[in-house]
């Protein structure tokens, strides 16, 4: 069925009329900043804290657009006898922004999460050498980086954040301790004072309870006492054995 003529004009005069009735929305940049999803892909930020230097970003990225410099440092055995350990040292780690294609690769690939997306996006520069921001400035942008919004208000606190709060709690409990250990050696001092001056009167007071009672351990003379380890001096000695004959035919 061919078209009817002039179809496509009334179509395109309908959309006018649609647009016209509607409130217009406007923008006032830069009076007003605009309100960006969090997931905007704004400038990256460095965690350098959590940088290892393995180079997976520099490697993974198709623009070539991270600089990474760093050398090595022996780290000393930690017990004796033990073997020193060798650690990367990040030296520079710089992003040029006038060849980054925002494409994310550098902060997936990151093993070890010291990559961030940050909403900002103001940092514009008449000189094209500006835009490549070194580790200071890539470290600013981190106070701008949005806290990741939680997955399910249900789901199970992260294990990171349950070791953190473990760690700060005992940290806490210890710090407690160590602030109460004076107010009890002071206490048991104290007490220990207080021991020391009852013990005099105590004793007195036993003492002279001892010499008003009676003593009964003393022997009891009414009965004559009896020793049969012993003979008695009245009884005569008895008499010594005889000697044995000695055997006849015995020199």
């Amino acid at each position: 069925m061919p078209p009817i003529p002039g179809s496509g004009l009334a179509k395109g005069l309908a959309v006018t009329l649609r647009t016209m009735t509607k409130k217009t929305v406007t923008e006032q940049y830069p009076d007003a900043q605009p309100e960006l999803p969090p997931r905007t892909r704004g400038v990256i930020g460095l965690f350098e804290e959590n940088c290892t230097v393995c180079m997976l970003c520099a490697r993974e990225c198709p623009d070539w657009c991270i600089y990474i410099d760093s050398h090595k440092e022996t780290v000393p055995a930690a017990t004796p006898g033990g073997r020193d350990r060798s650690r990367n040292v990040l030296d520079r780690f710089a992003i040029d922004f006038s060849l980054c294609m925002y494409c994310g690769i550098c902060i997936e690939v990151c093993p070890f999460d010291a990559l961030f997306w940050s909403p900002e996006f103001e940092y514009s520069e008449t000189d094209i050498r500006d835009l490549t921001h070194e580790r200071d400035k890539l470290r600013e942008w981190m106070w701008t980086v949005p806290a990741p919004p939680a997955l399910d208000p249900g789901a199970e606190e992260p294990k990171e954040l349950a070791a953190a709060r473990k760690t700060a709690d005992k940290l806490a409990a210890q710090q407690e301790t160590a602030r109460q250990e004076p107010v009890q050696a002071t206490e048991r001092h104290a007490d220990d004072q207080a021991r020391a001056a009852e013990r005099p009167t105590r004793a007195t007071g036993d003492s002279k309870q001892q010499t008003d009672q009676p003593r009964t351990d003393q022997p009891r003379t009414d009965h004559p006492r009896t020793d049969h380890s012993r003979p008695d001096q009245n009884q005569p000695n008895p008499s010594p054995k005889p000697d044995r004959p000695e055997q006849e035919g015995r020199e």
